[in-house]
């Protein structure tokens, strides 16, 4: 995961302890999940538009 190991993540959960406190994490945690999940939403839907091929421009002068 990122390459990091167990005494990283400990100091990483520590710090975050420290800065929020222990009545704000779950908040912070909510937040965090929320905003990734948006994220993906997005990534996600400009993956579905750019899948939708363009029109032939040449093809509709051409006809008309």
């Amino acid at each position: 995961m990122f390459g990091l190991g167990t005494s990283e993540l400990m100091i990483i959960l520590v710090l975050v302890l420290i800065i929020f406190g222990a009545g704000k994490l779950p908040q912070v945690g909510a937040s965090l999940g929320k905003g990734l999940r948006s994220f993906k939403e997005g990534v996600k839907g400009v993956e579905e538009s750019s899948a939708v091929p363009d029109r032939d421009v040449t093809a509709d002068k051409l006809s008309s």
